[in-house]
């Protein structure tokens, strides 16, 4: 990190003449304007929502009705329903039609044989929280427990196995084995002439992201242009799920101008030009989290919030010197516009929008009858800065944390709690009070998704922050204690980040803790997190690829 001197006048900050400072030098948005102003074309909109309702009650027919008694062919087009994005519209009929596969999964395996349809099965079962057994793949194993050699000329038997053993829990050496045999005859079926193009399209796609920790919206996009070409692709379908796709693009497009506006009013990029502009990837992370259109207020919310706690995380991080943070971290906990007055000249813009975000989801709740809910708003804030002045304090005092005590907070740090906490004031009656306690006292599916993002964070940008002088990282904090190599390290924890998968699998079994649409948004927190930290920090460091997924998400349309 360079160190700056900026004057007290310069700087509109209240204290000495010259107050020495940390920044980070963050390269700027590279979006500039390019999403603050959209038109809506409303006729053309109205149009496309009328062809997806006429659309809809066309494929409820054909898979749901039509092919109810074929239970290998509804299965596909299941598969096809929720690849394609589209799944959101038929969540009662998948329940009921998955209830009846399984109702006779046991009869069904006993002359199956098809490892393509066995393992489709068993992902989609398994994946809606049925607690079926993988012994169910011991048949394609051969006398000495090794699977089938014959296996490897099935190339979409594999492809199905490999997505399946993905959803692995902890004890099941089967899926663990599996995983590595089809992971390791993929790679060979790439190179290969036996597979067909669109095979190995599809094989690249799944090495790199299975279907478990696929972005469900970026997937979707992914998955079209492959389905049109396969020989029996359902026509109503396809059609279905590119229209549907540009609607709801329309509404992110909307949604996303109206937070920019409201963001370049604040006009932060002055008052504290030391912050990550990063507005526009904050929005595409919360359309990662839940992107169906109900939950319009929930991502605005939710994008707004971020940004703020970004901004409270780099004034935490960097700018801030130890005395400030003090001061800010009383403010925040006595919520309190009277607080203004006590705080550095530049923290108070900020302050007072944190304060009136959160009043503005107050004002929801009322007009919804649940303002209870503003009470688990406020404290998850409050405690995102307890979090962050625990990392500020182990810097100001030079401290390198055990492991275990800089999990404690730093997991917690990274912010999937907060979001995830933020994200069910938009999720309608399913959501109580007991939903709230139980996702606030760090529930298993919640912590493994926090170990999981940070331990991937901290191997991500390890490098950039040891340059700009940071906390001890996760990294620091274990070689120190365990007197290991920086790779010895991260070994260690990339075996820690599968378990963590596995652990957020396990809570989807059957009776879950909580609903499934709340587990799903914790799960898709997840799945953001792996795209945005699997190969560097895509949201400090916004590169080609990052550039490349907002684009087809936000600015180009499905060609109809």
């Amino acid at each position: 990190m360079s160190v700056q001197t900026i004057p007290a006048a310069e700087s509109q900050i209240n204290a000495k003449p010259e107050v020495v400072r940390r920044t980070a030098n963050y390269e700027p948005s590279i979006w500039g304007d390019r999403f603050a102003n959209y038109a809506e074309d409303i006729v053309t909109q109205a149009h496309m929502q009328t062809q997806v309702e006429e659309l809809k009650q066309v494929v409820r027919k054909e898979v749901f009705t039509d092919a109810a008694d074929d239970f290998s062919h509804q299965l596909k087009l299941i598969d096809a329903i929720q690849r394609l994005g589209v799944a959101y519209h038929f969540e009662t009929e998948i329940e009921q039609a998955l209830e009846r596969i399984h109702a006779t999964y046991q009869d069904i395996n006993d002359d199956d044989g098809d490892l393509f349809n066995v393992a489709l099965r068993f992902r989609l079962l398994r994946r809606h929280g049925y607690n079926v057994s993988c012994d169910v793949f011991n048949k394609f194993k051969d006398a000495n427990g090794a699977f089938k050699e014959s296996l490897v000329t099935d190339v979409s038997g594999m492809l199905s196995f490999y997505e399946t053993a993905h959803l692995m829990v902890h004890g099941e050496k089967l899926l663990e084995e599996a995983l590595v045999f089809t992971t390791t005859h993929l790679q060979t079926a790439i190179t290969s002439t036996g597979a067909s193009s669109l095979l190995k399209a599809q094989i690249t796609e799944a090495l790199e992201r299975p279907l478990l920790k696929t972005v469900e919206r970026l997937g979707a996009r992914r998955y079209m242009s492959i389905y049109q070409d396969e020989a029996s692709h359902n026509e109503d379908l396809l059609k279905l799920a590119m229209l549907d796709f540009n609607v709801v693009q329309c509404l992110h497009k909307k949604e996303l101008s109206d937070i920019i506006r409201w963001y370049k009013g604040l006009d932060f990029a002055r008052r504290l030009p030391f912050v990550r502009d990063r507005l526009v990837e904050m929005f595409f992370w919360i359309t990662g989290v839940y992107f169906e259109p109900q939950y319009v207020f929930g991502r605005k919310i939710l994008t707004k919030l971020l940004e703020l706690v970004t901004v409270m995380d780099d004034i935490y991080d960097a700018f801030g010197t130890f005395e400030e943070l003090v001061i800010l971290t009383e403010a925040i906990e006595r919520w309190d516009a009277s607080c203004m007055d006590q705080l550095p000249d530049y923290m108070q813009p900020f302050y007072l929008t944190l304060l009136d975000v959160v009043n503005e989801v107050g004002e929801e709740l009322i007009k919804q009858g649940r303002s209870y809910q503003l009470y688990y708003a406020k404290e998850i804030t409050k405690n995102q800065a307890r979090l962050y002045f625990a990392e500020a304090r182990w810097f100001h005092e030079g401290c390198t944390p055990r492991m275990g005590e800089y999990m404690r907070v730093a997991a917690s740090s990274f912010g999937n709690t907060m979001f995830s906490v933020v994200s069910l004031v938009d999720m309608g009656d399913i959501i109580t009070k007991v939903t709230f306690e139980w996702l606030t006292n760090d529930p298993k599916i919640l912590r493994a998704t926090n170990i999981m993002s940070r331990l991937m964070d901290d191997i991500a940008g390890h490098k950039f922050e040891k340059e700009r002088g940071h906390v001890a990282s996760s990294i620091d904090c274990y070689m120190n204690e365990y007197g290991v190599s920086e790779q010895e390290t991260i070994d260690v924890f990339n075996k820690r980040i599968v378990d963590s998968w596995k652990d957020i699998n396990k809570e989807f079994m059957r009776p879950t803790a909580a609903p499934m649409p709340v587990l799903n948004r914790v799960l898709n927190a997840a799945r953001v997190v792996d795209l945005l930290y699997k190969r560097g920090d895509a949201f400090t460091h916004v590169g080609k690829q990052m550039e490349d997924n907002i684009a087809s998400l936000f600015i180009d349309p499905v060609p109809l």
